[in-house]
């Protein structure tokens, strides 16, 4: 009887050892890629000029000195039409290698920016500015998924 039990039990975890190995070798058809900080923001009328050349000017140079520091992989502006008065017409994206980076860097970007741009006030005096010509709908966080599996 005893013999039995003993039998029973190890055929049970057997079957849960066997079970949990099996589960984590899950062949994905895809693998977690970069990390894409996304704003969405909306030109105001006529003002698609002017939100470009701040575009093309100082955040482009943010950018440039984020990626030349290696906190950031590359960047892309994506314009797109816009289906109705409240909906967004450009994206700006930054690409980082993952979330943990992303997280990590914080503090040192917003240093590295602090040289590249100026201080809190001449940040500051430029959001304000930029509050005629556009508006900030949304900013997401969005992961990239490698339709391949893992190397």
């Amino acid at each position: 009887m005893k013999l039995n039990r003993l039998t029973i039990g190890f055929l049970v975890a057997l079957v849960l050892t066997l079970s949990v190995v099996a589960f984590a070798q899950v062949n994905r058809p895809y693998r977690n890629g970069s990390v894409w900080s996304i704003g969405f923001i909306r030109m105001k009328p006529g003002m698609d000029t002017a939100y470009l050349n701040y575009v093309a000017g100082d955040w482009k140079r943010e950018q440039e000195a984020l990626k030349k520091d290696g906190q950031v992989i590359s960047y892309k502006v994506l314009q797109t039409e816009a289906h109705g008065a409240a909906d967004f017409n450009l994206m700006l994206m930054t690409e980082y290698k993952d979330l943990a980076t992303y997280e990590k860097n914080l503090e040192k970007a917003d240093a590295l920016l602090q040289t590249v741009i100026g201080d809190d006030e001449k940040q500051r005096q430029g959001y304000r500015q930029r509050l005629e010509i556009r508006e900030v709908l949304a900013d997401r966080l969005a992961r990239e998924i490698v339709l391949e599996p893992k190397r």
